[in-house]
């Protein structure tokens, strides 16, 4: 019986080596779904090779890690030290070039005189030590032991009230070794900085706030801090501060001079223009409706005595009370500051309106001119009796008397007692009616001239701190 065998088929056998090869590496490195997917039988040559090729290569790259890693950890073991300088041996001084991004910028506050940022701390320097010839990419690395055991410049802020590290929810801290030996050393911080600001012109002032940076421990000697040559101060995208704009940054060089030696700075200067849109709102706009308000009793009629003095004292409350609620949120400083000077005229404004009432209801009621005569008890005069009264000192004329004496001088010289004029009713009348006018004129220059001379105000104030 003739023995049939099935055709060999030379050209399946590569398939069934890649399809092996590729379970192997799958089944020891791949992923669950890629396992299935070849035990399926769902895979093609090409998919097979590609995914070959990719773990080829990944094998291959992390080797390689492994393999600068250990070259690294036997440059540290061998012959570093973490408290030199990088270029110590060359007796220079090593330099850092500092960089820094803010990712917020708080609200300054005038009470406590300060603003707190979250910043990326970026500092560049080049350290021979670590350059080995093997090392063929960048490190990234954020081990805090590694961190612990390379040389890092000791700076610090000396203008900071409270820091804080980032640890959520790692370490915010960030080592890349360059190929050429080039370090760069980011941290992410928490600061609060002081800011010394002069509110002589609040709120419609300028300020200048500064971060510096400074070395604590190396002198000018070992350590030189330098800003980067480009953008060394990034503000975060989309970055605003509720009351302040900022106007420009200013990064420059400094250095601190103490007994015990010269040491390297950085400042960073910040141009803020306060943003006057909520006081317009909150403290101006009101006030300025109150003077205003203050100003209707001008049209009331002098009669009106209690509506008069409720609108007065009313409005003088109210000024008073939005005068204390703007201070409270305010340091008490010697100086005089703008809103000060603004809450002051307008107090003044309204209490001059007041006063103003107080004069027109005083000569719209004022009686009419009526001096006693300085006569003795039973005197006569032009042959009528008139008699003072022991409790008062006035003259009370007899009861026989139907006449009141007219405007002319008596003379009583022939008594020795000093004579003086009586008016009669008629003169008493005209003479309240002109306290009257005099009152009604009053009251209409007052509308005039309490709005002329507020508008006046506003445009020198306006001006004068505005420029």
């Amino acid at each position: 019986m003739a023995r049939f065998s099935r055709p060999h088929r030379p050209h399946h056998q590569p398939r069934h080596d890649t399809h092996a090869f590729s379970l192997f590496l799958l089944r020891n490195t791949g992923t669950h779904h890629d396992r299935e997917m070849i035990r399926a039988g769902t895979t093609n040559a090409r998919y097979l090779g590609l995914a070959t090729v990719l773990l080829l290569i990944s094998a291959h790259g992390h080797a390689a890690r492994i393999d600068h890693l250990q070259i690294l950890d036997s440059l540290l073991k061998k012959d570093y030290d973490r408290r030199a300088t990088p270029t110590n041996h060359l007796n220079n001084a090593t330099t850092v070039q500092c960089e820094l991004y803010i990712r917020s910028f708080g609200s300054i506050s005038p009470v406590t005189m300060d603003y707190g940022v979250d910043l990326y701390l970026r500092q560049k320097w080049q350290d021979e030590r670590l350059k080995h010839a093997q090392i063929t990419e960048s490190l990234d690395l954020n081990d805090p032991n590694l961190v612990k055991a390379i040389w890092k410049p000791e700076v610090y802020f000396p203008n900071a009230k409270d820091a804080e590290f980032q640890f959520v929810t790692v370490p915010n801290v960030l080592v890349r070794i360059n190929p050429d030996g080039e370090i760069l050393y980011m941290l992410r911080l928490k600061l609060t900085f002081s800011c010394m600001m002069d509110l002589s012109k609040f709120p419609l002032d300028n300020q200048i706030c500064t971060m510096e940076v400074a070395s604590f421990s190396k002198t000018i000697e070992e350590l030189r801090l330098e800003w980067k040559a480009e953008k060394p101060v990034i503000m975060g995208k989309g970055l605003r501060m509720p009351q302040f704009e900022i106007v420009r940054i200013l990064a420059s060089n400094c250095q601190e001079s103490f007994q015990i030696g010269n040491y390297s700075c950085l400042v960073a200067e910040f141009y803020l223009s306060r943003s006057v849109g909520f006081h317009l709102v909150q403290s101006y706009l009101p006030t300025i409706l109150i003077v205003v308000i203050s100003w209707v009793s001008f049209w009331m009629d002098v009669n009106s005595v209690p509506g008069r003095t409720t609108l007065g004292v009313t409005t003088l409350l109210a000024v008073s009370s939005q005068s204390s609620g703007i201070q409270s949120g305010l340091p008490q400083v010697s100086y005089v500051k703008a809103i000060d000077v603004w809450m002051g005229t307008c107090t003044a404004f309204v209490f001059c309106a007041l006063l103003e009432f107080t004069l027109v209801n005083y000569l719209w009621r004022k009686p009419p001119c009526t001096r006693p005569l300085n006569v003795a008890r039973g005197s006569a005069v032009n042959g009528e009796a008139l008699t003072r009264s022991a409790s008062t000192g006035l003259i009370r004329r007899t009861p026989q008397e139907t006449k009141m004496c007219t405007s002319t001088e008596v003379g009583i010289a022939s008594a020795g007692f000093e004579t003086r004029p009586c008016r009669s009713s008629r003169a008493n009348k005209r003479q309240r009616q002109s306290q009257q006018i005099l009152a009604q004129k009053i009251d209409e220059r007052a509308r005039l001239a309490f709005p002329v001379a507020f508008a006046l105000f506003n445009v020198s104030y306006w001006l004068y701190y505005l420029k």
